[in-house]
């Protein structure tokens, strides 16, 4: 019966990781659709402009909009993969990174993005989860962390890359941002801080 109980347990886990993502992902990929569709991608204005009174509200928003369905396509992966490694760590984990990637990815973009553009994608939360993922093994160091962040690295590493400034109308503030909210997410979890 331990056996049957604890399968039973791994399955409830799964399930409710895929539900989590999964209705995420759906949701970004209908708000896309319905943007195209209804709104000719005029949401995609909802985005982060920096040093504006309405660009505040692209923090929160600018993570659910894409600059089309190759943008979300392009976003779609490694936000399914690296979000499911986070969630590894536990639920509570994967809502405290989202949210704190979420703030620090906008925020930055607001404060250092240049005047007159706009920004907007995942990319911010997915390279939030790449920074958390490496930068818990080092906070934490313990072997399945560090384990952890050696499989994130040899799978996504060539994603450090992405905090430059590398290609026009890529959001590289978006990046480097996500990947420092991610950062102290770790160092705050590790810590007890949160």
């Amino acid at each position: 019966m331990e056996k049957n109980d604890t399968l039973r347990e791994i399955q409830d886990v799964l399930k409710t990781q895929a539900t989590i993502l999964g209705g995420f992902v759906l949701f970004l990929w209908v708000l896309e659709a319905v943007d195209w569709l209804v709104f000719g991608g005029a949401l995609d204005r909802l985005g982060v402009w920096p040093r504006t009174a309405v660009g505040l509200w692209g923090i929160l928003l600018a993570p659910l909009l894409h600059a089309g369905f190759a943008h979300l396509a392009a976003n779609t992966v490694p936000f399914l993969v690296l979000g499911w490694f986070v969630m590894m760590r536990g639920l509570r984990d994967f809502f405290i990174v989202s949210i704190i990637v979420t703030l620090v990815s906008g925020l930055g973009i607001w404060l250092v993005a240049p005047a007159n553009t706009v920004h907007l994608g995942a990319s911010g939360l997915i390279f939030g989860y790449f920074g958390f993922l490496l930068l818990r093994g080092y906070f934490e160091r313990s072997f399945s962390s560090i384990a952890w962040s050696i499989l994130v690295l040899f799978l996504y590493g060539g994603m450090i890359w992405g905090v430059l400034p590398q290609q026009v109308g890529v959001s590289w503030q978006s990046h480097l941002f996500g990947f420092i909210g991610g950062g102290l997410a770790a160092y705050w979890l590790v810590n007890g801080r949160i």
